[in-house]
């Protein structure tokens, strides 16, 4: 990560250089950018000469009930720039963070971000961040995004969405609307707790709805928001827009980070979403998802607001505590949380070993009888924002099919998920599979069966999977597959 302003004619936003002094606190590392801010670690300035001279010396023994400093910085700095930008921007910008401080402020809650401090940043050596307004949160452990990059058990995950209805049950409660609900602005805090945040977008109430302008994430917005008409106030948003993206989310958390809705793009999965509210398609949801968690989904992502308004984050929290006493699984405390957590990671590890041993002597043994010849093919995605990331998300992952001869949907996918430019090891290739149409509209029917980057395994044949070839830029010369038996 650069610790130098970058120069101004590179087309980036200016950093701050770790060190820099933002009233009485003091900039670290970026954690996070988005169109209006970027976030940067930080902690109290009167802290920050212990920490640049690492801590206390070695000599000095800590007493033992004195307990240590957290690794992490503690606070999440928000930089909002307005310098250089047109009036009506840096209006919006100021009224953004005018929202962000009235939620963290009057309508604390301990589901919402908190507040601690907001200032103005004066910078007069560096122009385009002198004026910016500066908010002080509290600094979370990761993003339910990055959560959702490791598979989360049906316990933690009825946590995490409890404390999302939690956190939008009181926002609601107290006239707002989040209006951009997603994982990641849904935060995990120190205490393994959630808290919503970013409410730059957030609507105030006026009656049973309010008003914004087109904005928004494409893959969290609901049927009637891509068909709204744009009057002198913008669109009309009402609660139920959030509980939309609840349901999505909900689907997100136990399938695996995988959305409800098929395509490789949010234009394409937006597309699917407008099938589905014209009764052209049926809802379909992954098999990963627990029953209650099916149901409770369905009825957010009811097609039209008047089906879903129904469907308020209270009720919806009701049906989580009902259910929650009827099946024994009450909020758990974060520390035994966090205790139980270590333990599954201690068995997992003791598994993972096991099965890298087991797969190392199948390898040699030459697995089902013989050693099979490999290609290997590189794997595509032409959505162009999920090719330059070096980060992982769940967003930009593309599913391998359990079977090439049924339609390609979130049922027919297994657990292990691949990213643009994962290399796979390719067995053979089946030309008359499911016919698959790429964002160009060219059509194949040609499936490749692989081997699993990762544990995981198929019906038809274990440790494989099927890639769709317009996933693919390579085309190897390969095999036949026989047609997996259904």
């Amino acid at each position: 990560m650069r610790r130098e302003p970058v120069p101004a004619d590179s087309g980036e936003p200016e950093l701050l250089p770790a060190g820099h002094r933002i009233g009485s606190w003091t900039v670290g590392e970026p954690i996070g950018a988005g169109g209006w801010a970027t976030v940067y670690a930080g902690w109290p300035a009167d802290r920050t000469g212990e920490r640049l001279a690492g801590g206390l010396p070695e000599d000095v023994d800590r007493p033992e009930d004195e307990p240590e400093e957290p690794d992490e910085p503690e606070v999440a700095l928000k930089v909002m720039p307005t310098a250089g930008l047109a009036p009506r921007q840096a209006r919006q910008v100021a009224e953004a963070a005018r929202r962000e401080l009235e939620l963290g402020r009057e309508a604390g809650h301990p589901r919402l971000v908190r507040l601690l401090d907001s200032l103005v940043l004066s910078a007069p050596d560096r122009p385009s961040l002198d004026g910016a307004i500066v908010l002080v949160m509290e600094r979370a452990r990761c993003t339910l995004r990055e959560l959702l990059a490791s598979s989360v058990t049906e316990a933690e995950g009825a946590r995490l969405v409890t404390g999302i209805c939690e956190g939008l049950d009181h926002l609601h409660h107290s006239g707002w609307i989040h209006a951009d609900l997603k994982p990641e602005n849904i935060l995990i805090g120190r205490d393994g707790e959630v808290r919503l945040a970013d409410f730059g977008f957030a609507i105030e109430l006026t009656g049973t709805h309010g008003w914004t302008a087109p904005m928004g994430t494409l893959d969290y917005l609901p049927p009637e928001r891509w068909r709204e008409p744009l009057a002198e106030r913008g669109i009309q948003m009402r609660p139920s827009a959030d509980i939309w993206a609840l349901g999505i989310i909900i689907h997100e958390v136990f399938a695996h980070g995988a959305s409800p809705f098929p395509g490789a793009t949010p234009t394409a999965r937006g597309a699917a979403v407008q099938e589905y509210a014209e009764g052209r398609a049926v809802l379909r949801t992954d098999g990963a998802v627990p029953e209650f968690w099916r149901v409770l989904a369905a009825d957010c992502l009811a097609p039209t607001h008047a089906a879903r308004a129904p469907h308020t984050a209270e009720s919806l929290l009701e049906r989580i505590r009902a259910h929650a006493a009827e099946s024994g699984t009450g909020r758990s405390h974060p520390r035994r949380s966090r205790i139980r957590r270590r333990l599954r990671w201690a068995a997992l590890l003791i598994v993972a070993g096991c099965t890298a041993a087991g797969a190392a002597l199948w390898a040699h043994a030459g697995g089902d009888g013989g050693e099979r010849e490999t290609a290997r093919i590189r794997v595509f995605n032409a959505e162009r924002g999920c090719q330059d990331r070096a980060d992982r998300e769940a967003q930009c992952s593309l599913g391998l099919a359990i079977d090439p001869l049924r339609p390609y949907t979130a049922g027919n996918v297994v657990a292990t998920r691949v990213w643009h430019g994962d290399v796979l090891d390719v067995e053979c290739q089946l030309p008359q599979g499911q016919p698959i149409i790429d964002e160009e509209d060219l059509r194949s029917t040609v499936w490749f069966r692989v081997r699993l980057p990762r544990d995981g395994a198929t019906p038809s044949r274990p440790g494989t999977a099927w890639l769709p070839a317009v996933r693919t830029k390579d085309r190897p010369t390969l095999p036949h597959c026989a047609a997996p038996t259904r």
